[in-house]
């Protein structure tokens, strides 16, 4: 069996500290007991930390604002790193005009909105706009009719020569201790799958989303990749995909593995983490201070 690690004897290790968010952070109840203390201690230390996450729920500052009303002050907008970011850049780079038809809630299409298209949920897509359609983007699992506006997408995307984005690629999420929900990556796959066409996907396991956060930290400081720690709850996505960009990497037991079967996930799935970790909790009780 694996060693299970301190983590805060890991983190002294490292400059900077990834941290995926749903599992590792917060989970369906809240946030995870004591994770405060671990930003108080990389603060303490001065280390950097950046929050790189598949929720393309919300902006950034939205996001941040979730945590400081559950009591984390820490996470400020420009720690976090979204697959939603690299959805508007491709936007910005690759459809200069038309109507972005999305599948999420109002608030999910705030990167679109920002990129100056003419952003519109699924729903209102009908006959008179349809042709003005130049990309569809799967943003979130709320908000939306699951089947009319699920078969007018699988339509839209049969009829026309369109790309298709994923913007979180997680395929599923806890709900509660013993049930997940489908996430918007499991719905894009099932939609998929029908259509017959390949989709674009920005999120981990996909290392643009490891480059889009390197790259930022790299415009105003010297870094190297084994001056990064990423730290996650999900071996396919966080840990795999940390692994892929050539970054160390933490598997935490507070979200999708759990401490039952962990090791039994690990080698069903092949994808081995640097370190296995209860929680990424420090304990400021145990520092000389």
């Amino acid at each position: 069996m694996k060693q299970i690690d301190n983590f805060k004897s890991i983190v002294d290790k490292y400059k900077i500290v990834f941290f995926d968010a749903f599992g590792v952070l917060k989970t369906y109840s809240g946030l995870v007991p004591g994770i405060g203390k671990t930003f108080e201690y990389l603060e303490r230390e001065k280390k950097e930390y950046y929050i790189v996450t598949n929720d393309a729920s919300r902006g950034p500052q939205q996001l941040a604002a979730s945590y400081h009303r559950m009591g984390l002050t820490a996470i400020t907008e420009d720690r976090i790193v979204s697959s939603g970011m690299l959805t508007k850049e491709f936007l910005d780079l690759k459809v200069p005009d038309g109507i972005v038809a999305y599948l999420g809630t109002p608030a999910s299409a705030h990167y679109i909105e920002r990129s100056g298209l003419q952003t519109m949920p699924m729903s209102e897509v009908n006959e008179s706009n349809i042709d003005k359609v130049s990309v569809v983007i799967f943003l979130d699992d709320e908000g939306f009719d699951w089947c009319n506006d699920l078969n007018k997408t699988v339509n839209l995307l049969r009829k026309k020569p369109i790309p298709a984005i994923v913007a979180n690629t997680d395929r599923a999420y806890p709900l509660t201790a013993s049930n997940v929900s489908i996430a918007i990556g499991g719905i894009a796959a099932m939609i998929e799958s029908v259509v017959g066409k390949q989709f674009i996907r920005f999120g981990k396991p996909d290392s643009q989303m490891f480059m889009f956060a390197y790259d930022l930290i790299r415009e105003y400081r010297q870094i190297s990749k084994s001056d990064i720690v990423m730290v996650g709850d999900t071996l396919n996505t966080d840990i795999l995909g940390g692994n892929k960009f050539g970054l160390d990497t933490v598997l935490v037991l507070t979200g999708n593995t759990q401490a039952k079967d962990y090791e039994t996930r690990i080698n069903a799935a092949g994808i081995v983490p640097t370190y296995i970790c209860d929680s990424a909790v420090v304990d400021l009780s145990e520092l000389d201070l």
